[in-house]
């Protein structure tokens, strides 16, 4: 939750977006004589927004007021926000951005993703790249030796929960399988309630309770864990067994995808 001091902040940038914007922009006139204020007024702002100018006043005088994040997203709409200048908005109101989008960059988040993989292409250890539902988007070569061929799977199943779950492979190659999976799942239950709306999400939850038992006892429990460094060990049936330490690295750019990194422990 926001601080004085981050309230303050919040007063202060709503103005100063509210002042750059004329009111041409969003469709109002400006009037046929000058106006006394510059940009927008407040309770143009709030009638844009749907709040009450009353409320709206309220948050740029940095009172104890909390706005919604449907709010704050509508503020930042009328505003004209950057996806930058969104999450700070959010951050300075709830202390957290839940629903990311990339940032805007010279090289699209894919593009990035694919370069940022290639670059371990010989790497003895996997590097993967994953999103919000675990799909497997871009892996190199150790990934496949460690894990599976996941250009040889349907699209469907390159995904690293569900392949968790379900692929027999899984249970070969992970020596803790259960803690492994349970892990994950308790990991992903912290990246669906980011999504609580979003309708893939509730449809893979529904597939995998189907698919797999130990998924759905385990999605009951509501255990939560924070994605973190841990260790996984593998099985290879020519390279033995190795202990390697996971890292997951997340950048504005990729949100909400990831980068997976393995080294030895």
């Amino acid at each position: 939750m926001s601080t004085d001091g981050s309230k303050r902040e919040l007063a202060e940038f709503l103005r100063s977006r509210r002042e750059r914007i004329a009111p041409s922009e969003v469709g109002l006139p400006a009037g046929p004589r000058r106006r006394r204020t510059q940009g927008l007024r407040r309770e143009e702002v709030a009638v844009l927004a749907g709040v009450s100018p009353t409320w709206y006043t309220y948050l740029e005088q940095g009172r104890g007021i909390q706005p919604s994040r449907e709010v704050l997203d509508s503020l930042a709409r009328v505003l004209r926000l950057s996806e930058d200048e969104r999450r700070y908005v959010h951050s300075l109101a709830r202390g957290s951005v839940v629903h990311s989008a990339p940032l805007a960059a010279d090289l699209p988040a894919a593009d990035l993703i694919e370069q940022l993989v290639a670059m371990h292409e010989e790497s003895p250890y996997p590097v993967y790249a994953g999103d919000q539902y675990g799909d497997v988007l871009a892996w190199n070569p150790a990934a496949c030796e460690w894990y599976d061929d996941w250009g040889a799977l349907p699209p469907e199943e390159r995904n690293i929960l569900r392949w968790m779950l379900v692929s027999p492979a899984a249970r070969t190659r992970l020596v803790d399988w259960e803690d492994d999976a349970r892990d994950a799942v308790a990991r992903w239950r912290g990246e669906f309630a980011k999504h609580t709306s979003d309708p893939r999400q509730h449809a893979q939850v529904a597939e995998l309770s189907r698919l797999s038992p130990e998924f759905r006892t385990w999605w009951g429990q509501h255990r939560v864990v924070e994605h973190r460094s841990r260790l996984r060990r593998f099985r290879h049936e020519r390279l033995g067994t190795q202990t390697m330490r996971i890292v997951v690295l997340h950048s504005p750019e990729i949100v909400p995808s990831g980068l997976v990194l393995h080294m030895p422990a």
